[in-house]
């Protein structure tokens, strides 16, 4: 019986000795700062955008996009003007108004270009640096001849 006696004693100091070393160890310690990563940042996607590509007096066919944005979410939440409508908006009237976008003749095209260009035109448009990011699910063209009726 004392040996029970003793062995709970002995577990209660083990015990009590153990969480008094592991609160003294971390409040020892200074506090580390931590950078912010993408700490803040939202992730937008945007609706499917359709943009007719026109050659020779008629719609050749549509480019399929897909996007998403990033964003500072507290700056989201602040601004009284959604940013989807203007993104949108900057991506179809790129797209559209491109010249070098020649779907007859195929060559590469510069992606990273229009996605600087875009994004420099809306934070100018909001009047601050709200988007930070452009990022593309999705960059198709669809002949007209392939589009199901």
């Amino acid at each position: 019986m004392i040996r029970n006696v003793i062995a709970g004693f002995w577990v209660c100091a083990v015990t009590l000795g153990s969480c008094y070393a592991a609160v003294t160890w971390m409040v020892g310690r200074a506090a580390t700062e931590e950078k912010p990563h993408y700490e803040g940042l939202q992730y937008k996607k945007l609706p499917p955008l359709n943009i007719p590509i026109i050659a020779e007096g008629a719609v050749q066919g549509y480019v399929v996009g897909n996007f998403v944005f990033t964003a500072d979410s507290r700056t989201l939440r602040e601004i009284s003007v959604p940013p989807e409508a203007f993104i949108q908006d900057e991506i179809f009237r790129h797209v559209y108004s491109d010249d070098t976008l020649d779907f007859r003749k195929l060559s590469r095209y510069n992606v990273n270009g229009m996605i600087a260009s875009v994004k420099e035109k809306i934070n100018k448009r909001l009047g601050a640096d709200i988007v930070k990011e452009i990022l593309i699910e999705n960059f198709n063209f669809i002949s007209k001849s392939d589009i199901r009726s």
